[in-house]
């Protein structure tokens, strides 16, 4: 057996944790950034009469991989295609399309078992599904509107209780460039009048504003699950803890509402996840509305669980539990 992990070659805390671990326990690790295809890795791949899938080799830097001999893949963050430099704007285009097709497809159809398989992230990634998912698994979730009509966001955030809302990007991509500058979008508190023309110009998400007493990052390892109460200890990490780790702090949640545990398992169940980092905010008379789930969500930031996550992880890929 070899477990596969798919990342982007460095700046990866996350992965670095379950190829340590997995290399602890003896079994065979390739890591691997399809990134680096096609400009310094190549494919070589083939299927036909008498093959259920494709076999082959995947040359890659340092390390090759014989696609037969995969048995589990981790599937992290990898980069972008990296292409020729003299291809024009045009050529790139294409070329990378179809480097996307062919080593994305080729892998993508390797059966065994995925943390997670990308398909599956893409679609539980999405925020507007992720919500009526959650609301159908019997998780509450906070009031929300999806509008860019700015009549209507002002009357949505005019009409919460306290007058406020929370404003969130829809999409999970991370930090954007702006004039060479990187910045992240954050959880934004607004008002009715802090509303402005400008939302007709895209999609906007607006939730009801929930004075939290306190969060709570919730992770699932396939059917068992992880949680700890993050405190903020600043005004910006009362907003988005995001926005200030250094303020936070973490205390162990073992007593996870059954009703909590139980729509967890619906929502992992309904996307065919076996990994997922879910965020609650945990309102003064502890009530659980889940908020976000990211399925590829970073855990070791939270020091007493990040030994256990990365076992049950390692558990998983070197097994072949299912969710």
């Amino acid at each position: 057996m070899t477990v596969l992990v798919l990342t982007r070659r460095d700046m990866d805390a996350t992965a670095d944790l379950v190829v340590t671990e997995l290399t602890s326990r003896g079994v065979p690790v390739v890591r691997l950034d399809p990134g680096d295809f096609p400009r310094t890795s190549v494919l070589t791949a083939r299927i036909g009469p008498g093959r259920e899938s494709w076999s082959g080799l995947w040359r890659g830097r340092h390390r090759d991989l014989p696609l037969h001999e995969v048995t589990a893949v981790y599937y992290r963050r990898p980069s972008p295609n990296r292409l020729d430099p003299g291809l024009s704007a045009e050529d790139a285009q294409w070329a990378r399309a179809e480097a996307r097709a062919g080593l994305g497809g080729v892998l993508t159809s390797i059966p065994g078992t995925w943390i997670n398989h990308p398909h599956d992230n893409a679609i539980a990634d999405c925020q507007p599904v992720a919500l009526a998912t959650a609301a159908r698994s019997g998780l509450a979730v906070l009031p929300a509107l999806i509008t860019n009509d700015p009549g209507e966001a002002r009357a949505f955030v005019a009409g919460l209780p306290g007058g406020r809302a929370a404003y969130k990007p829809l999409g999970n991509t991370g930090p954007s460039t702006r004039d060479g500058q990187q910045y992240a979008l954050w959880t934004t508190p607004v008002t009715a009048d802090q509303v402005t023309p400008e939302v007709q110009l895209t999609a906007h998400l607006f939730q009801a504003w929930v004075d939290k007493e306190y969060e709570v990052r919730l992770t699932a390892v396939g059917d068992r699950l992880f949680a700890a109460r993050i405190h903020a200890g600043s005004p910006e990490s009362r907003i988005d803890f995001r926005r200030d780790y250094d303020a936070l702090t973490y205390t162990a949640c073992d007593d996870i509402p059954h009703d909590v545990r139980t729509g967890v398992r619906k929502l992992m169940a309904a996307f065919r996840l076996r990994y997922a980092a879910m965020d609650f905010l945990v309102d003064q008379t502890g009530a659980w509305y889940l908020i976000d789930v990211n399925p590829g969500g970073q855990y070791g930031f939270i020091p007493d669980l990040r030994d256990p996550i990365t076992s049950a992880i390692a558990d998983v890929l070197q097994e072949g539990e299912t969710a």
